[in-house]
């Protein structure tokens, strides 16, 4: 049996790589081959037979955060041998990095047009000791951008990297009743049979571009669609009292609804018509697939 340390700070919660690694793990630890143990932080559990491992985080202050996660994690393994440890975050020593974002100093410069804080030179410092330490991981970045980013930013060989894109299972959506989820879900919110809803799923409201979203409805009147609306329902988490402010700004308050973070996301897919998600950037978008695999026409920038 093969025994695998995955380690991730939420295991089971809201997000891309959380959602992927929830469901790879779900799978592998099914197999009689495998013996699947997770460090997270934070976890949900599921079906399968897994063992959990709660790795203690310090908050305070705010740049121990990253290299706290990482030294209790490598130490709790320490205590015990396995034949694979695969990490989705940052950490000091693994065999396997799946990699769902750019380096982080390039983040925070290019993307956030920040200074690097102490938080930020902290996490930076864990993400370069993980890559170039002893040994060198297989590094597996999510999209063939991120690797591009890896090979600007560290001395990693091509012969420890490999491009591997997340996958959706469509059984999550083909198991499920999708009339009984739209009527459920639109019940919820108050959203009539006739409305056209456009879906919006993000964990970071400002790079996701809900703004340019909630501009472009506001240019279609109810003489558009008569006894239509055009709607927006927003599914994650950000800073939902600048946008809501921006709705009434445009006159369009009652047409965007904010859903806010749910672990039934494929509820909210069969609820809608249209999916977008208009991102200045993004490694790979795991909401996309979903909304394919529910069999949504998206809208995405190029």
């Amino acid at each position: 049996m093969i025994k695998v340390a995955v380690v991730i700070p939420k295991y089971g919660l809201v997000g891309g790589a959380e959602g992927f690694v929830y469901a790879l793990t779900e799978r592998l630890a099914m197999r009689d081959e495998f013996e699947i143990h997770v460090f997270a932080n934070r976890y949900r559990r599921g079906k399968a037979p897994i063992v959990f491992h709660r790795v203690p985080i310090l908050v305070f202050p705010r740049f121990l955060k990253q290299i706290s996660f990482a030294w209790f994690v490598n130490r709790r393994i320490q205590k015990e041998t396995y034949d694979l440890v695969h990490s989705h975050d940052r950490i000091f020593r693994m065999n396997l990095f799946t990699m769902h974002g750019i380096p982080h100093k390039t983040w925070i410069r290019r993307m956030r047009n920040k200074r690097l804080s102490l938080f930020d030179r902290a996490m930076a410092w864990v993400e370069k000791k993980g890559l170039t330490g002893s040994p060198v991981p297989m590094v597996l970045p999510v999209s063939t951008l991120v690797k591009d980013e890896l090979l600007k930013n560290y001395p990693v060989s091509e012969s420890h990297i490999q491009v591997i894109h997340p996958g959706v299972s469509l059984e999550r959506f083909s198991e499920m009743d999708s009339l009984a989820s739209r009527r459920e879900i639109r019940a919820r919110h108050g959203i009539n049979r006739e409305d056209l809803v456009i879906l919006f799923v993000g964990m970071n409201f400002e790079i996701k571009r809900l703004g340019l979203l909630i501009e472009g409805i506001s240019g279609l009147s109810p003489g558009d669609r008569p006894g239509k609306e055009v709607k927006i329902l927003v599914v994650g988490k950000g800073k939902e009292t600048a946008y809501m402010d921006m709705a009434r700004e445009y006159g369009v308050a009652d047409r965007v609804i904010f859903a806010g973070v749910t672990h039934e996301v494929e509820k909210y897919y069969f609820a809608s018509d249209i999916f977008a998600m208009p991102s200045v950037y993004d490694t790979f978008g795991m909401a996309v697939l979903e909304a394919m695999a529910a069999g949504l026409p998206v809208i995405i920038s190029r």
